[in-house]
């Protein structure tokens, strides 16, 4: 019973996270350390649970999905939408792919992620500050370059406590992206980023998955599908109230904590 307790709270942990510039694998990480959680064999659960989270960007926004769906052999708009997310997944894809390895053996340690909380909340005060006025507020019609060009920035959420909801939100206010129209492309990639990363853990650990696991994991993606749905239905109106700045200083004083735990 106590893992299935466990899924719970790692399930509310990821969905409450996932959307928000804070690092849901940080969060993930560290909770599954003071929990003491180990997880199904082969270490699917948390991708597994992210999916869970995504999902709830294709409930909310589910007739932007079936239009470009339905619309893809004839409707321009649909076709231009559905390359742009292609084209802001590539980088990311391409780079995880790459040195997926070494990320993990590198990168996923808790010094790493405490110190990319803390430059991260820096640099979340810093480009509040310095945000260009905006040119684009169309999220499904962003020019592809401008696509590309946030799948590059994309690419810095491999490092763990970077948030890929913050880099990609963030570095598109930077290309001229208006703030709603930046978070709504984000929740719209998260869908082929966290599917792709879904099926290449899977396929790697498929044959580690039991019974038991299936049903801790099928907890954990239920309650994280619950947490995130909330978050994204509320999250563009808080950021359009108060802009990035309370995650900042909380990612700040998250990582200083870590740090002084493990130091002092």
């Amino acid at each position: 019973m106590i893992e299935y307790l466990h899924a719970i709270l790692l399930g509310i942990v990821e969905g409450l996270t996932e959307f928000l510039p804070v690092s849901s694998t940080a969060h993930l990480l560290i909770a599954e350390e003071v929990l003491g959680f180990a997880g199904p064999p082969g270490k699917v659960f948390p991708v597994v649970i992210q999916l869970g989270a995504v999902l709830s960007v294709v409930v909310v926004y589910w007739r932007k999905f079936w239009d470009a769906t339905v619309g893809l052999p004839s409707d321009p708009w649909a076709r231009h939408f559905a390359i742009g997310l292609v084209i802001a997944f590539l980088p990311s894809a391409a780079m995880g792919a790459a040195f997926h390895g070494l990320i993990k053996e590198v990168l996923f340690s808790v010094p790493v992620i405490a110190g990319a909380l803390i430059a991260g909340g820096i640099a979340i005060l810093v480009i509040e500050r310095i945000v260009p006025p905006a040119r684009f507020s169309e999220s499904d019609q962003l020019p592809w370059r401008k696509c590309l060009e946030i799948g590059c920035c994309q690419v810095l959420s491999l490092i763990p406590g970077i948030s890929r909801s913050g880099a990609t939100i963030l570095g598109g206010m930077l290309l001229g992206v208006e703030r709603k129209a930046a978070a709504e492309f984000t929740f719209f990639l998260a869908v082929p980023t966290m599917l792709g990363a879904f099926v290449y853990d899977l396929y790697k650990n498929w044959d580690g998955i039991t019974m038991n696991g299936g049903l801790i994991i099928a907890i954990g993606f239920v309650v994280s599908f619950v947490a995130a749905y909330a978050v994204v239905r509320t999250f563009i109106a808080f950021i359009s109230r108060y802009g990035f700045a309370p995650f900042a200083y909380y990612r700040i004083a998250l990582g200083t904590l870590i740090f002084g735990v493990l130091y002092l």
